[in-house]
C-alpha cells in the first residue's frame, strides 16, 4: 500500500466517524469554519446563502458554523450587507439556510457575534449607534475612543446574545457558536490589552471572563438543555497577532474554567496554524490544551490542509497543499475531537466529499482569487 493510499484511508476512517456534541449526533468531524461574506443585503440571507451552504453540506461536512451574524444590538456591527440574527425578515431567511442545510444531510450553527470596538462611529447598519467596548478601547490604542460600557448597555447585549439563541432554536438550527475570538466583543473583555475596568468585568482573568461568561448562561437558560452552545476563542487577535489570553496552561484554565461552568458545551480554539504547540514543554496545540483543561469536546483550526495563514490570503496570496497525517495522528490520539476548514472549503465546496472518500489526487490548492467569489 502507497502512503498516498495509506493516508487515504485513515483520512476516511479517522474524520467519519460521528461525534455527540450535547443533544446532537453531527455525522463526521470536519466543520466548516465561520467566514464572513459581507452577501446578505438589508442582513438577509437569500437563496444563494441557502445554496452556498448547502453545497458544503451535500459533500460531506458534518457540521457547518455560519459566518458571522450581527446579534440584535445596534452597536453589533459595521455593514448593512453582514447577515443579521434578528428582525423577521432576516430570522425567515435564516429559517431556509437551516432546512436547505438539513435536507442535505448536515447540521449546522450560526455564529452570533457582536464586534464592539472594531466598529467605527457612523457604520451601518445603524449608523448613530456608538462604538462600545470594555474601555471604549480600539486594539492597539491607549485613548477611548468609544463609549466604555455601563450595566444597562452590558445587560442589553446579554439579553441580546440569549434571545438570538432562543431563536435558533426555535427556526430549526441545531446549536449556536459565541465569537469570543480575534479581538471582537467578548474577546475584548478577556483581553487585558482593551479591558482597563476596575469594576467586577475587569482586573484578573477570572474577572475578565465574567462578561463572556454571563453571556454563555443567559444563552444556555434560554435554550433547551440539550442545545449544544459552541464558544469560539482565541489567543491572537486582528492586527495584535502575538498577542496572548494567557502564557500558561494555568492562567488558560482561569479563564476557560468559568465559561465551563457557565455552560459551553463545545470550545473552538482558534488558532493560525493548528500544528503550531500552544505552550513550552508541550507538543499540544490550543485545542490539544482546552480539552485537557476542560474535558469538552475541542474544535481545532488553523490553516488546515494548507501551508500558509489565512491572512495572507488578504494580501493575494495563495497557498499550496500539506499533508493531513499530522492531524490526523492528533485526531487519533484524541488531543481534540473535531476540526474546522475554511479556506480549503471556500475553495473546494467539495473538499469534504474528497477527503472522506481518500479522493486526494483530486484536492486543489488555494487560490486567493477565489476570496472574490465566494462560491
Amino acid at each position: 500500500m502507497s502512503d498516498t493510499t495509506s493516508s487515504a484511508s485513515r483520512a476516511s476512517q479517522i474524520l467519519s466517524r460521528p461525534v455527540t456534541l450535547g443533544g446532537l449526533t453531527v455525522p463526521n468531524r470536519i466543520v466548516m469554519a465561520p467566514m464572513t461574506r459581507m452577501f446578505s443585503p438589508g442582513g438577509i440571507p437569500g437563496e444563494d446563502v441557502v445554496s452556498y451552504y448547502s453545497r458544503r453540506a451535500a459533500a460531506g461536512v458534518g457540521l457547518i458554523v455560519t459566518e458571522g451574524t450581527y446579534v440584535g444590538h445596534d452597536s453589533a456591527g459595521s455593514s448593512n450587507r453582514v447577515p443579521r440574527f434578528h428582525g423577521e425578515e432576516q430570522l425567515a431567511g435564516w429559517a431556509k439556510v437551516a432546512e436547505g442545510v438539513h435536507a442535505a444531510g448536515g447540521t449546522i450553527v450560526p455564529q452570533l457575534w457582536h464586534i464592539g470596538m472594531v466598529r467605527e462611529q457612523g457604520q451601518g447598519p445603524f449608523t448613530e449607534a456608538p462604538a462600545v467596548g470594555p474601555s471604549g478601547l480600539r486594539l492597539g490604542a491607549d485613548q477611548a475612543t468609544g463609549r466604555a460600557m455601563d450595566q444597562v448597555d452590558l445587560d442589553a447585549v446579554i439579553g441580546a446574545f440569549a434571545q438570538a439563541a432562543a431563536d435558533a432554536e426555535r427556526i430549526g438550527f441545531d446549536g449556536v457558536e459565541l465569537h469570543g475570538a480575534h479581538g471582537y466583543l467578548l474577546d475584548q473583555f478577556l483581553w487585558s490589552g482593551t479591558n482597563r475596568r476596575t469594576d467586577a468585568y475587569g482586573g484578573d482573568p477570572v474577572a475578565r471572563t465574567r462578561f463572556a461568561a454571563e453571556i454563555v448562561a443567559a444563552v444556555r437558560a434560554a435554550v433547551s438543555p440539550d442545545f449544544p452552545v459552541i464558544f469560539r476563542y482565541s489567543q491572537w487577535k486582528q492586527q495584535a497577532y502575538d498577542a496572548r489570553l494567557a502564557e500558561t496552561p494555568e492562567e488558560l484554565e482561569a479563564i476557560l474554567a468559568p465559561l465551563t461552568a457557565a455552560g459551553v458545551d463545545v470550545f473552538h480554539a482558534s488558532t493560525r496554524r493548528y500544528w503550531l504547540p500552544e505552550f513550552d514543554g508541550s507538543d499540544l496545540n490550543l485545542a490539544g490544551w482546552t480539552k485537557k483543561i476542560t474535558g469538552k469536546p475541542v474544535i481545532t483550526v488553523g490553516s488546515v490542509g494548507l501551508d500558509g495563514e489565512f491572512l495572507s490570503a488578504f494580501a493575494g496570496q495563495g497557498s499550496s497543499l500539506r499533508g493531513l497525517d499530522d492531524l490526523l495522528d492528533r485526531m487519533e490520539a484524541e488531543e481534540f475531537d473535531m476540526v474546522a476548514v475554511g479556506r480549503a472549503l471556500l475553495q473546494d465546496p467539495q473538499w469534504a466529499a474528497k477527503v472522506l472518500a481518500g479522493r486526494f489526487d483530486e484536492l486543489t490548492a488555494y487560490n486567493a482569487e477565489s476570496l472574490k467569489t465566494l462560491s
